[in-house]
């Protein structure tokens, strides 16, 4: 007797194979989780890792030119600059504002009182604007709004506690990474044949040469941005053009809304000092941001990260979309990374195409 024919186009799929995709699914869905649970420090490893392969290049300078540096000094002589450059920008900031903080203390009550009757360039403005009259109509609404800042005050000095801590900890993590740099990439490579070792090392080289430039290129730009707007704002006569400007161009390192935060508060600085004053520093940032985004971005971002400008703009909008701020920040390197891989996967592809023709 024939033994029956199974059913065709219906195979038996192994135990074995549905346990098999069972596990990945649940590992892909704990990893995730984790991924979730600690994207924070996540977070500050990638920040940490950027910054890592910025300085590199300068410490590795320095490794070969001071023949008595060791690697772990020459690491420590930079981030020592930096901590002094970043303590510079925050006395630049911090005296002034103590110093008109004080005086403004002693002069408050006057110039409530003049802003009261419409007197002095504050209350001038008040009056055009009109807000003196909605401020008077709307006291009790303000004050219990002021009264109950106290939670958000709270959190807002716990935001900058925990930003305190990101920062000591992104400090430390990418000195070690520098520090210890060497070993990795050497113990990683060892672990590859020889011609694939230096080709993926010759890869690496230029994808870390794109994060210099970048920085080196934003930083250019945001020198650029704040000796503009101080030349504007002293020729204006706006106080505290110095210092104005230094805010506008550090502000101009964030892509997408720095220069428009810059450009904010230097107009606000320019109006109340005179209307005119504001109109041409207005005029002046309009004018700017177009230079900027047409002539100066196009022209030196072609030539440190070499991406023409409708990659940076793309790459940017869709950083921000899926990463906020640190996609913005992050936007143009790793693009400029991914094009670098890509260009190379695709060389080799044609290359082992080539002798088939």
């Amino acid at each position: 007797m024939p033994s029956p024919v199974p059913p065709v186009g219906r195979e038996r799929v192994p135990v074995r194979t549905i346990l098999a995709t069972i596990g990945l699914v649940l590992a892909t869905v704990l990893l995730l989780l984790l991924i979730r649970a600690v994207e924070r420090v996540l977070v500050w490893i990638l920040i940490a890792g950027f910054f890592a392969v910025a300085v590199y290049p300068v410490v590795n300078w320095i490794e070969r030119h001071v023949p008595w540096c060791r690697r772990s000094l020459a690491t420590l002589l930079v981030y020592l600059l930096l901590v002094v450059a970043i303590a510079g920008l925050v006395t630049l900031f911090a005296l002034p504002l103590a110093r008109e903080g004080a005086t403004l203390a002693h002069q408050l009550p006057q110039l409530i009182d003049d802003a009261r009757a419409g007197r002095g360039p504050v209350g001038h403005l008040l009056e055009r604007t009109r807000v003196l009259g909605y401020l008077q109509q709307n006291e009790a609404r303000i004050r219990s709004f002021v009264t109950g800042l106290g939670a958000p005050a709270l959190g807002f000095l716990k935001t900058a506690a925990t930003g305190v801590a990101a920062t000591v900890t992104i400090f430390v993590l990418s000195f070690l990474m520098v520090v210890t740099g060497p070993k990795l990439v050497e113990g990683t490579l060892a672990l590859f044949p020889g011609d694939r070792a230096e080709h993926i090392r010759s890869v690496g080289a230029d994808c870390a040469k794109t994060i210099t430039g970048y920085i080196s290129g934003n930083l250019l730009i945001s020198v650029i941005c704040g000796a503009a707007t101080y030349a504007v704002l002293a020729i204006v006569g706006v106080p505290f053009s110095g210092l104005i400007a230094l805010f506008v161009g550090i502000a101009d390192l964030i892509p997408l809304v720095g220069a428009t935060l810059g450009a904010v508060v230097a107009g606000l600085a320019a109006f109340v000092d005179s209307v005119p004053a504001g109109l041409i520093v207005v005029v002046f940032f309009v004018v700017y941001q177009q230079l900027e985004n047409h002539l100066l971005q196009p022209l030196i971002f072609s030539r440190t990260v070499r991406l023409n400008p409708l990659t940076v703009l793309i790459a940017i909008l869709l950083a921000v979309e899926l990463a906020g701020l640190l996609g913005a920040l992050l936007a143009i390197p790793v693009a400029a990374m991914i094009q670098i891989i890509v260009r190379d996967v695709w060389r080799q592809h044609r290359g082992r195409l080539r002798p088939g023709h």
